[in-house]
């Protein structure tokens, strides 16, 4: 005779757990649905029902595109979402998003189903090895206890949501992490006992108190004064510049500290497109350093510095990255974590935040008189920093002019330079990879105008990039996501959200406007910049691989609203139209399969 679960045991233990879990931050959960998993999806929806303001919740059908989407909430604001899914082949969907939030550094929590230990080995269905499934791309996992309502187990729901928002990275550089839940039969929770989400509290601790409590407190680390001194001393004296890579800066206070820095040391800040850097409009931002390095990464004398200092991973572009190879600079890697340096070229690390590094500098050299407010960019004659920026103007000259361009239409940097201008203030951009984060890179020029640019660069990977622009957009009012076609094919079911973002909209939630730019060339055109092609057969099978999509009857499908804009002027038109629009709608903008690197030539290219 099998065992049973006792539904009320099971609605207080995991009502204590997932209590702890909001306490601590987590404040959206993602639920796939599925049977095993009914204890966590029924809890986190009577969360979601008695308290809106502590836990949102959000249903989607399809595993991979649910743990994407709970990558772009986490991403979107840097607090952890959890992704709750059934047993079996589900928890192997989720397996891409954790890889990315591994490599990103994005704080997501998987809780998973799964049969009781009694049937674990015997061929029971749905039932696999769950222990340690994602392996060591997870911080951490944990084989939760079969629910109980006693003291002990209570305290450790309890204890295990904290160390899960811990481990997730609440408060620092995130990551996964991943909890497995057995549950017996009968798997529907009783809430009919008190209130579950009291359960396991600590009586000596009043509510009111242990809610002014910070959960993760974020420690700072750095650098001691007197290595920070001889570090600012080293780069008063030297042609110094830096490489700001991915999250460089996420909040305005700290973009500030770094260009405050950057003045007062002369450093040109060769700014990825995710850096958040492009959003200031200061000559020491330089934001076409693609075109400025030549192939390879090759640069002239006078650009060439004696040390780089980088922030986080290297830039998109890949002749920053050979730059930085073979430049023969000294290399100063500044992470919260890890030097994330394929080059093999750390000569120093320093593990702390860009902008705190950039605040730990200044202080040093006022301290030590190393440095000091210098001439603005331009003003100093022989600066470093000005000679980078008299190039760098002269490689944005070459991107501005695609705006006045005949023939730019069917161009993607021409479509890309109408977004970047349409979208609206304080919006997010959300780039796919591929082409469209390297039509980005040269077209996204910086300007005064606060935008979020978003893109999953952990991997580089096409998986679930629609899934991830539709979660971040709910931290936003409006969201574009550049996409191209093949990319969108792979994640064409997210599209299916728009349902579940008009279900948010009718219980009184947000109602978050998302245009998907479809850069249209039918096939896998960044193939046609790489080594591998060729007129031979194998390259059109293989590498570009056309699908004839008709994008108008899936839109219709899924109920979005659908346009397609071949000129820039009906871009511009259909961009307007659509503009705050609830829910999902669609751009399809049709360019050549063929002719990328013609169409990039007068523009400086791609770096």
């Amino acid at each position: 005779m099998s065992a049973a679960a006792d539904p009320r045991a099971t609605a207080l233990f995991l009502g204590a757990f997932l209590d702890e879990l909001a306490r601590w931050g987590v404040h959206d959960v993602v639920v796939s649905p599925g049977s095993r998993s009914t204890p966590l999806a029924m809890c986190a929806y009577e969360l979601s029902r008695r308290h809106p303001e502590r836990l949102r919740l959000f249903v989607d059908v399809d595993e991979r595109g649910a743990a994407f989407f709970a990558v772009g909430l986490a991403k979107a604001d840097g607090h952890p979402a959890a992704v709750i899914c059934t047993s079996g082949t589900a928890v192997a969907n989720y397996y891409p998003a954790v890889l990315e939030a591994e490599s990103s550094r994005v704080p997501l929590i998987v809780l998973t189903g799964d049969r009781p230990p009694r049937l674990q080995g015997l061929g029971a269905p749905q039932t696999c090895d769950q222990l340690n499934a994602y392996g060591s791309h997870v911080r951490a996992f944990r084989q939760m206890p079969l629910p109980s309502a006693d003291a002990p187990t209570l305290a450790l729901a309890r204890q295990a949501a904290r160390e899960a928002a811990i481990a997730a990275g609440a408060g620092c550089a995130g990551g996964p992490v991943h909890l497995n839940f057995p549950f017996e039969e009968p798997l529907k929770p009783d809430f009919g006992a008190g209130d579950p989400f009291a359960a396991g509290r600590r009586p000596d601790v009043s509510r009111e108190t242990s809610r002014l409590l910070p959960g993760v407190a974020p420690v700072a680390r750095g650098i001691a004064p007197a290595e920070a001194e001889r570090l600012a001393a080293l780069l008063a004296r030297c042609r110094a510049l830096v490489l700001a890579g991915e999250g460089t800066c996420g909040a305005d206070d700290d973009a500030r500290a770094v260009l405050d820095w950057a003045h007062a040391f002369d450093l040109p800040l060769l700014a990825d497109p995710l850096s958040g850097l492009r959003r200031f409009d200061d000559a020491c931002v330089i934001d076409r350093y693609g075109t400025v390095l030549g192939p390879g990464g090759t640069v002239c004398e006078e650009l060439r510095p004696e040390v780089i200092v980088r922030f986080g991973r290297y830039p998109v572009s890949k002749r920053a990255v050979q730059f930085a190879a073979s430049c023969g600079a000294a290399q100063v890697v500044v992470d919260p974590l890890e030097t994330r340096d394929f080059n093999a070229a750390t000569d120093a690390f320093v593990p702390c935040e860009p902008a705190e590094f950039a605040r730990m500098l200044r202080a040093a050299a006022l301290r030590s008189g190393a440095s000091g407010p210098r001439a603005g960019i331009g003003e100093a004659p022989g600066s470093f920093a000005a000679a980078w920026a008299r190039a760098n103007d002269a490689a944005r000259a070459h991107a501005q002019a695609v705006d006045d361009a005949p023939g730019a239409e069917g161009f993607e940097g021409a479509f890309a330079r109408r977004a970047l201008a349409l979208a609206p203030e304080g919006s997010c951009l959300f780039a796919a990879n591929s082409m469209s984060i390297r039509t980005l890179d040269a077209f996204y020029l910086r300007s005064p105008k606060r935008l979020t640019v978003l893109c999953n660069r952990g991997l580089n990977g096409i998986d679930g990039t629609v899934s991830s622009a539709l979660g971040a957009a709910q931290r936003f009012a409006q969201t574009t996501l550049l996409t191209g076609d093949l990319t969108l094919l792979h994640d064409l079911n997210a599209l299916a959200l728009q349902r579940e973002l008009r279900v948010q909209r009718e219980a009184g939630g947000p109602a978050p406007s998302i245009i998907i730019v479809l850069i249209n060339n039918n096939g896998g055109g960044i193939f046609d910049m790489l080594p591998q092609r060729s007129d031979d057969a194998y390259f059109e099978r293989l590498f570009l691989t056309p699908q004839d999509v008709d994008f108008e009857a899936a839109a219709r499908a899924f109920s979005v609203p659908y346009r397609c804009a071949r000129t820039v002027d009906a871009f511009d038109v259909a961009y307007r139209e659509l503009l705050g629009t609830p829910g999902i709608s669609l751009i399809e903008t049709p360019v050549p399969l063929d002719g990328l690197r013609e169409r990039y030539a007068p523009y400086g290219g791609l770096g």
